[in-house]
């Protein structure tokens, strides 16, 4: 069986570099130097409907052990990653859409922190169809070097290593 990972994000320019569009983009950035050969989905429906792309590859429960998917975060800082596995949404309408179409939610998330740390560390929540300012490249540049070297690892170490690697960050 062969993986399959999505980046939840919105179709369309206008969309683009978007806080809501970081799975997306950050899973087209690092796909073409990955260890393996994967099948690379970014819906062209928009993000509370990409749960119909994705059923046309995953088909079955056993198949959605070999998803990947990555979406933005609200309750993460910028530049933050964890990977988790069988958790639910948290109240995201695109990962909804993606567990009511392959009714199970044993899959591999990548979940991409979107949001400014307040001091404390409690979040700051942004409008998600915002976009990122020159000030936080640098945690933008971080988290997508997380997900590439995350990536990198779960194709070749598998899930265990992957998450332990990524989520100590």
């Amino acid at each position: 069986m062969q993986w399959v990972l999505v980046g939840l994000g919105n179709p369309g320019e206008e969309y683009n570099h978007t806080r809501h569009n970081v799975g997306r983009e950050f899973l087209l950035a690092c796909a073409k130097d990955l260890p393996k050969k994967v099948t690379v989905l970014t819906p062209d429906t928009f993000m509370n409907k990409s749960g119909s792309d994705v059923r046309k590859y995953i088909k079955s429960v056993k198949a959605a052990e070999q998803l990947v998917i990555l979406h933005d975060d609200l309750d993460l800082p910028l530049g933050t990653v964890k990977i988790s596995y069988g958790r639910g949404s948290a109240g995201h309408k695109g990962v909804q859409s993606v567990e009511s179409a392959i009714k199970t939610k044993n899959y591999i998330r990548f979940r991409i922190g979107i949001s400014a740390e307040k001091k404390g560390g409690a979040v700051k929540k942004p409008d998600v169809l915002g976009t990122f300012t020159p000030s936080d490249e640098s945690e933008l540049k971080a988290a997508r070097k997380s997900v590439k070297e995350g990536l990198e690892i779960l194709l070749t170490e598998g899930l265990a290593k992957a998450m332990t690697e990524i989520n100590k960050r």
